[in-house]
């Protein structure tokens, strides 16, 4: 990896040595420019993936000794989740130190271990970066309090006076996206009720000012801090929210949350975000000139060809908005929530895929899919659910069903052109964990009224390994949060080498689309004439077809079957397709 600068290599220097790597470690991909552009990105949820101490929590350790299962189920890269240092008032998108590794997690050594044994098995790392918002207990903002009114720290946040004779109100009308005011008052060193402080999340998550210069160098000096760790990109957290709208003006609305995604607001997908990504561009596009278009191919690092990445989470009301952030001279990626909210019923998903790529080609991005991930509920269970229920679902549904038709989305997903994201587990078929206790619930906007539904742990139960162990091998110590008891059988263990089972179909569909030229990157695909309800289109010597009916239907057996995610029946020419499977064929002779 590169070689470690001089503040790493002493932050490093004060913690325990790294355990050698539990695998060889040999490189299975070749370099390939531009890797991005086609990459399957496999989310890891950190404390939810592989605990290796037994404390119930996962760690990096965790998801080091698991790396050779991620390369054998044939994604490009991984991206983590926070692992920074943090008091965990939202599962660690509160950073306290953006330069440190919380100690449930690890350390920078067990950071630097699991990029290198990455790099040496073939994936790339991308991680998390939070940059609207810092914790409570960060540096600056506990001096900001500690210094009273008038302090400069409090010019890096949004430190206002409020409203009414005593200054009891907040200073403007905004909602917490948790619920409940944006603005929280503080208590000033003297003992007396003083200025307010802007929070779009919890209370525990002040958000950064992004006018005043100093926030700016920061997060530039912290990309290059990673980057000299060798990461291979980051995905922006909250990256439609840095920038607030001038005089941060009331809405004027009650039930905000509802206008969330239909709307510019005046703290969301502001036009000065760009110019930050700008900045930021220059300095990923300083690593790429040092790096050169292939890479230093005679080190043998290969996994600079192509060069780092930035992806964004901006939640935004058109993808035409959202394209913005991906213009030539900004962010690579973007993550497509119109298409994850998308219910499983063919015009709504041509609808959806056909504005992806228009939107996407002028600007020369990618087009990302994307199905499940730390926020929503996994769309196992969504699909086993009515259409109109939302991304945060608390009804178990019916679950075969559901995954039927996860599994046929799936293949739908990755048989499109552009980059696709898989979020742990649901490449094991698993659903949400809809019946939790009450007592075991972490999820901030639980506990906080009129905010999200606040049942995201339900997609954050730690992932099944084995039938058997007190957490199916998650670890030696139960899990943070309780696994099912029918679990056993969806776990690694259990599914792996069974055919039909949901893990080897991802096998197995990764590795077609690795193998098939027609695959992967691209921007448009050939539609053709279907059934009512169902999806065919052609790209190349490929073609899929997607049935979203609750009947089987008869399409063309267009050439040699490659996958599906049911039992197709193939007579004269013509194909059987079941309720709710899509098929892959190929058309090559």
């Amino acid at each position: 990896m590169t070689s470690l600068p001089l503040r790493i290599k002493d932050a490093m220097s004060q913690q325990h040595s790294a355990a050698p790597a539990p695998h060889t470690a040999v490189a299975t991909v070749a370099p390939r420019g531009d890797w991005w552009r086609d990459a399957v990105i496999y989310q890891v949820y950190p404390r939810s993936f592989a605990d290796s101490n037994g404390d119930g929590m996962g760690d990096l350790e965790g998801v080091r000794s698991r790396l050779p299962y991620l390369r054998d189920l044939g994604v490009d890269a991984v991206w983590l989740s926070p692992f920074y240092a943090s008091p965990q008032a939202d599962a660690g998108y509160d950073v306290a130190d953006y330069r440190a590794v919380d100690p449930m997690f690890g350390s920078l050594l067990d950071a630097d271990a699991l990029i290198r044994d990455a790099h040496g098995l073939g994936l790339r790392i991308i991680v998390d970066l939070v940059p609207n918002h810092s914790s409570d207990q960060h540096e600056w903002f506990k001096r900001a309090v500690a210094e009273g009114p008038g302090s400069p720290l409090r010019e890096r946040y949004h430190f206002r006076p409020g409203k009414g004779a005593h200054g009891e109100l907040p200073p403007n009308d905004w909602e917490s996206i948790f619920g409940g005011p944006a603005w929280t008052r503080v208590t000033e060193p003297d003992g007396t009720p003083g200025e307010w402080y802007l929070h779009l999340f919890a209370p525990e998550q002040p958000d950064f000012n992004w006018d005043h210069p100093a926030v700016g160098d920061e997060f530039r000096s912290i990309l290059r801090f990673w980057l000299d760790m060798g990461v291979d990109g980051f995905r922006i957290d909250v990256a439609h929210g840095l920038v607030k709208a001038p005089g941060l003006p009331d809405l004027g609305a009650h039930d905000q949350l509802k206008l969330l995604g239909n709307d510019v607001m005046p703290f969301f997908d502001q036009e000065g975000v760009h110019e930050i990504y700008r900045q930021w561009r220059t300095v990923l596009d300083e690593y790429a000139a040092k790096e050169g278009p292939e890479g230093p191919s005679s080190e043998g690092r290969w996994w600079e060809t192509g060069g780092r990445i930035f992806v964004a989470e901006a939640w935004t009301p058109t993808i035409e908005r959202t394209a913005h952030y991906v213009r030539p001279d900004e962010l690579h990626q973007a993550f497509n929530f119109q298409y994850l909210s998308t219910a499983w019923d063919a015009a709504e998903l041509r609808e959806v895929i056909d504005r992806t790529l228009e939107a996407m080609r002028p600007v020369g991005a990618p087009a990302t899919w994307v199905l499940s991930n730390h926020d929503v509920t996994r769309h196992a269970t969504r699909f086993a659910n009515p259409p109109g229920l939302g991304t945060q679902i608390r009804l178990a549904g019916d679950r075969e069903l559901g995954l039927r038709r996860a599994r046929a989305a799936s293949l739908l997903m990755l048989a499109l052109p552009g980059s696709a994201y898989v979020y742990q587990g649901e490449e094991l078929g698993l659903p949400d964990v809809v019946d939790l206790p009450d007592e075991v619930r972490q999820d901030p906007a639980y506990f906080r009224g009129a905010g999200q539904d606040g049942f995201r742990d339900g997609c954050r139960v730690p992932i099944p390994w084995t039938r058997e162990g007190s957490s199916y091998g998650f670890g030696s110590g139960g899990s943070w949060l309780p696994q099912p008891a029918g679990w056993a059988e969806l776990s690694v263990e259990a599914q792996t080498g069974r055919a039909g089972s949901t893990l080897e179909l991802y096998r197995a569909a990764l590795r077609v689309r690795r193998e098939q030229p027609d695959l992967g990157a691209g921007d448009g695909v050939e539609w053709l004439t279907a059934p009512a309800g169902v999806l065919a289109f052609r790209r190349g010597e490929f073609v899929c077809v997607a049935n979203t009916t609750g009947e089987a239907v008869t399409t063309p057996a267009y050439g040699r079957l490659l996958l599906a995610s049911g039992e197709v029946a193939e007579t004269g020419g013509e194909a059987k397709v079941p309720a709710d499977t899509t098929v892959w064929w190929s058309t090559a002779r």
